[in-house]
C-alpha cells in the first residue's frame, strides 16, 4: 500500500475586537514584538430555534514592522481582521512547572476601526509595509464593529436585544 502524504498546510484567518491593550516590548537585539488577544464572535441558532451567541478568545503574536503597525493603531476594543499560522510554544514556570500556548502567529492584520471621517481599511503584512491599501470611498466600511456581515434577519435579532 502506498504511503499518503499529508499537505502541510498552517493558515488561519479571524476577525474580532482586542480584549484588552496590546503588549509591545523588544527581543534582546532590539526586534519589535506584539501580543494581544481577540475575542470573536459567532452567532446561532440553538435546538429551540433561538440566538445563541459563542465567544472564542484567541492570542495573537505579531513582529517587527507589523507589530509596530500594531502598537500605533490597536488599543482595548479595535477590530481586527488577522491571517497567519499557529504556532505553540512552552516555557517553565518560576515553580518548575511547564506551561504550553497556541497562538496565532500573524502574517497579516487588516484594522477596521474608523480613522476620522472614514473608516480605515489598512492592511499591514509582515514582510512589508509598503502593501498598505487604503479604501476611503467604500460605503460597506461604515461602522466599527462587524455588523455589516449579518443578515437583515441577525442584524433586527440585534436591535431587539
Amino acid at each position: 500500500m502506498a504511503d499518503l502524504k499529508m499537505p502541510e498546510i498552517n493558515y488561519v484567518i479571524v476577525a474580532g475586537n482586542l480584549t484588552k491593550d496590546p503588549i509591545f516590548r523588544e527581543t534582546t537585539n532590539k526586534t519589535p514584538v506584539v501580543n494581544f488577544s481577540l475575542a470573536s464572535n459567532r452567532r446561532f441558532k440553538d435546538s429551540s430555534n433561538q440566538w445563541q451567541e459563542d465567544v472564542c478568545y484567541v492570542g495573537i503574536v505579531a513582529w517587527n514592522k507589523l507589530a509596530e503597525s500594531c502598537r500605533e493603531r490597536l488599543k482595548k476594543g479595535s477590530a481586527v481582521l488577522v491571517d497567519g499560522e499557529l504556532q505553540s510554544r512552552t516555557w517553565k514556570t518560576d515553580d518548575g512547572h511547564n506551561r504550553s500556548i497556541v497562538e496565532i502567529k500573524a502574517r497579516r492584520i487588516q484594522f477596521l476601526n474608523k480613522r476620522g471621517k472614514f473608516v480605515d481599511a489598512e492592511v499591514i503584512t509582515e514582510e512589508d509595509d509598503n502593501s498598505v491599501v487604503t479604501d476611503e470611498n467604500d460605503a460597506d466600511y461604515t461602522e466599527d464593529s462587524f455588523d455589516k456581515f449579518l443578515s437583515d434577519e441577525e442584524s433586527n435579532l440585534m436591535k431587539d436585544k
